[in-house]
């Protein structure tokens, strides 16, 4: 289990983030956070989810908030999947409130370092071209922009494709 510390905002009690692979008993947690952090017509249903997890080379990071005296809470998870030399990110989830506290960049490290372990050189994602910070945060990670998808998601919204060489 891979620990980092980070500081919640001022409301919140300090956690630290525990960072270990996903279990077959997280699914319903998982599926929630990620009903939390898209938009109904954008989030997976629990049957996509469930082929994500499935896919070929799929592995599936889990964070969990450690907070002094409380149980460990789930508040994101990042799903990968690779063949060959070849990674993609399906996608990564933080709760809204841990958001701006390193968890995403603590995960997407994680990620990176299996997919790395496994061969892989490049790795691909997709994200929204509305999403500014989301496309700031691939940015800063060293994802570059290789294309856009047009109607990517529901509603005829674009995504750009991004890729970083690991």
């Amino acid at each position: 289990m891979n620990q980092h510390s980070a500081t919640a905002r001022p409301a919140a009690a300090p956690f630290t983030v525990a960072l270990r692979s996903y279990a077959p008993a997280d699914f319903a947690k998982i599926y929630a956070i990620d009903q939390a952090c898209y938009e109904p017509r954008i989030a997976y249903s629990r049957t996509e989810m469930r082929q994500y997890l499935r896919f070929p080379g799929a592995d599936c990071v889990v964070a969990e908030a450690l907070r002094d005296n409380a149980e460990a809470a789930t508040i994101g998870f990042c799903i990968t999947a690779h063949k060959s030399s070849w990674g993609y990110i399906v996608t990564m989830d933080v709760l809204g409130e841990y958001r701006r506290h390193g968890v995403g960049s603590m995960l997407l490290v994680e990620a990176e370092r299996r997919l790395i372990a496994a061969g892989v050189r490049q790795i691909g994602l997709e994200t929204a071209t509305d999403n500014a910070p989301a496309i700031a945060f691939w940015q800063k990670h060293g994802y570059g922009k290789s294309g856009v998808r047009k109607n990517y998601y529901p509603g005829g919204r674009d995504a750009y494709s991004m890729a970083k060489r690991l």
